[in-house]
Formats: structure tokens, C-alpha cells, sequence
């Protein structure tokens, strides 16, 4: 479970450096699943554009991170947040306060 800081840091993180994925009009596949969930172990951090479905982007978000085993940093206008930290301490890229 993330603070309110570590929330913050996120979305400050994920503002300048941060791998982004679109979801388009196919929503959330399986392949679309998979390939959120190889970007997280890379990079530990996604934002998600969301392309089509913007009415349901809240629960779309919170689905994916069920599905990828991350957290839902934030929802900010058609875009999510996820994070997910590598569990090996020496392959992270993102140290949390």
C-alpha cells in the first residue's frame, strides 16, 4: 500500500519520466495485459492514455492493476498511473521515501 508521499513522488516521477501505453478502442486484452505487464517489470512505472473508454477508465485502471499485481498511483484526466516494484532490491529503479 502507497502513502500519500509515495503517491506524490510517483506522480511527480511519472510526469517527466515515465514509459507510456495507449488503450485504444480493443480495451483491456490479454495481449494489451501483457505487454503493461512487461513494461512494469522493466520500468516499474506506466502511465496508461486512454484512448477510448474514458468513461470507464477508473475501473478499467483498477482491473489492470488487479490483473498486473501493481498499484494504482493515480487517475488524472484519461490517464492512469501504475507501479509495480521490482522485487529484487538491486534491479530497482525507483527508490519510494
Amino acid at each position: 500500500m502507497l502513502t500519500s508521499k509515495q503517491r506524490s513522488q510517483l506522480t511527480g516521477i511519472a510526469s517527466r519520466d515515465c514509459v507510456a501505453q495507449a488503450l485504444g478502442k480493443f480495451g483491456l486484452t490479454d495481449a494489451a495485459i501483457a505487454q503493461i505487464d512487461g513494461l512494469l517489470g522493466h520500468h516499474e512505472l506506466v502511465k496508461i492514455k486512454f484512448l477510448d473508454f474514458k468513461d470507464e477508465k477508473r475501473e478499467i485502471a483498477e482491473e489492470l492493476a488487479s490483473r498486473t499485481h501493481a498499484e494504482l498511483v493515480r487517475v488524472i484526466g484519461n490517464s492512469a498511473i501504475l507501479f509495480r516494484q521490482n522485487p529484487n532490491p538491486e534491479k530497482r529503479q525507483i527508490e519510494l521515501v
